[in-house]
């Protein structure tokens, strides 16, 4: 891995004088160990994102797909939040509303293709002015290089998993390994290297489980034992909700045979949505070395051989790539639970866990089969909502649970007041201390979402959720609405806009919408 006296006379009064400052000394130092002294430290800082990574692949939310024990380890030590959305559920937009704590209209970056000003107010720029230490290492996708870090070490554009480039500081730089472990070693090493003086805020960003989910070479055999059940919704047949008819992101239709089941068939058709996957594969692929090749190749002869006999009846063809996704898919995360484990045995051996704030998120969330779709880009639930767990030794207690509905917009202002530094008044997010200081008595009670681009067969659209309602407006290409009781009707199946017993409650939440479009001020 890499990294690269004087003596003087005293009289016996003055010798007592000094053995009592030595005990008073000696007992200020015990008491500064204290809890409650640790309370007024300046806190370190280390917030580790996925990309894609959905909340029911997190055993701490769900242990139906997969086991995640380091990432649990967050949230028994401290808390999670069972209610955690974003406000656009899409990368780079995700990224910069974690960074500005303001709304994508305001920082500028509505969808991918927008090069984010990190010259703006930023909770990088604001701690690092405040005498943090700073670095952003992994993948940091916004189209700008990283202002506000001491250090930044970060994966160009999407990055890739396998031998990566890597820009350091704004030099290229070349990696051998896998994209997972790399960004490990190079967040222990900055950890290891840092000035001791002073706090850190460290921003660690995982590539991972980010399509293709091309597996760390020693798990391509991982979960070959299993047999993941179709969501119970995999067949959803999109009746009345016109955006989700449109989109050309199902798990049935819309996947590449070679890119995302890892089956190198050149005369496998290419659906036109993803006319650049197949000499991405080829990229992709052309990074292994010779010994991963060999590895990789003879692990996934098992695939091509089921691909071959399953294609030509659609229920097993279904399922066969329902297996395959969530087996990539997951074998990526595994990568990614055992870096988190790597990190907080730092901490701990380091005498750095108790005074350090950690959070463990994603940049939204992910859908594993729900409605038939992967990917993201929608309101409804899987994507609208994401992880957010948080350990914080000095002040949240183990096993918090919250169920309050907060978001990423939420972040930012959080970490500035736990570093006891003013947050700015134009920041939008409220912080999350008062959640795990006790149930705040003022709390939002409705989330606002703004979803801008029309990649991938997605529609623009704009939504407000409450604790049991959801209202969606998709505009632009069509003028559609849809209204869910999620009491009623957890996964989203029944559009309820046109029926008459809900149109007060429709009526309600239209006035709520517009509300918060005034507050964040996105009319």
């Amino acid at each position: 891995m890499y990294f690269e006296k004087k003596q003087n006379n005293f009289n016996s009064k003055n010798m007592n004088f000094i053995k009592s400052i030595i005990i008073l000394t000696f007992v200020a130092g015990l008491f500064s160990c204290s809890p409650k002294m640790q309370e007024t430290q300046q806190p370190n800082i280390l917030f580790i994102m996925s990309d894609d990574h959905a909340f029911q692949a997190i055993s701490a939310y769900s242990d139906k797909l997969i086991k995640t024990p380091n990432i649990d380890k967050i949230a028994q030590q401290g808390i999670i939040y069972n209610k955690a959305f974003v406000t656009n559920s899409i990368c780079a937009p995700s990224r910069a509303v974690i960074l500005t704590g303001k709304f994508s209209h305001l920082n500028g970056v509505l969808g991918n293709s927008e090069v984010f000003d990190g010259t703006q107010q930023t909770v990088s720029n604001i701690l690092q002015a405040n005498g943090y230490q700073t670095a952003m290492i992994g993948k940091w996708h916004l189209k700008s290089a990283p202002i506000g870090f001491d250090y930044w070490n970060v994966l160009p554009g999407q990055g890739n998993y396998h031998n990566p480039d890597f820009i350091k500081n704004g030099k290229d730089t070349v990696y051998k390994g896998y994209v997972t472990e790399i960004i490990t070693d190079l967040s222990l090493k900055w950890l290891k290297n840092r000035k001791k003086d002073k706090p850190f805020f460290l921003m660690m960003h995982h590539k991972a489980p980010h399509r293709n989910w091309m597996p760390a070479i020693k798990n391509v055999e991982l979960f070959n034992d299993r047999e993941f059940p179709l969501p119970e919704n995999f067949y959803d047949n999109y009746e009345g909700r016109e955006a989700l008819q449109r989109q050309l992101l199902t798990v049935r239709d819309h996947m590449d045979i070679r890119m995302d089941f890892k089956v190198p068939c050149w005369s496998c058709d290419t659906v036109p949505v993803n006319h650049w996957a197949p000499k991405e594969f080829n990229r992709e692929m052309e990074r292994l070395t010779p010994d991963e090749r060999r590895v990789w190749d003879e692990a996934y002869k098992k695939e091509e051989a089921e691909f071959n006999n399953v294609k030509n009846d659609p229920e097993k063809f279904d399922r066969w790539k329902f297996q395959r996704y969530m087996e990539d898919y997951l074998r990526s995360i595994a990568s990614v639970d055992e870096s988190v484990g790597q990190v907080l045995d730092f901490l701990k051996e380091n005498g750095l866990d108790k005074n350090t704030v950690v959070i463990y998120t994603s940049d939204q969330g992910f859908y594993l089969g729900e409605h038939g779709l992967f990917d993201k880009r929608f309101m409804y639930e899987e994507a609208l909502r994401t992880p957010l767990v948080m350990k914080y030794p000095a002040e949240i207690f183990s096993g918090s649970n919250s169920n309050l509905m907060v978001q990423n917009l939420d972040i930012a202002p959080t970490l500035l007041d736990i570093a006891g530094v003013p947050i700015p008044a134009d920041m939008q997010g409220e912080s999350l201390r008062k959640t795990w200081k006790g149930n705040p008595t003022e709390w939002r009670d409705a989330i606002y979402y703004h979803y801008y681009e029309k990649s991938f067969g997605a529609t623009p659209h704009y939504g407000i959720r409450t604790e049991r309602y959801k209202l969606i407006h998709f505009y632009d290409e069509i003028d559609s609405w849809e209204l869910y009781d999620l009491e009623k009707d957890p996964t989203e199946m029944t559009n309820l806009i046109n029926a008459e017993e809900y149109s007060e409650q429709l009526n309600s939440l239209k006035i709520k919408l517009l509300e918060l479009q005034k507050t964040y001020n996105d009319i």
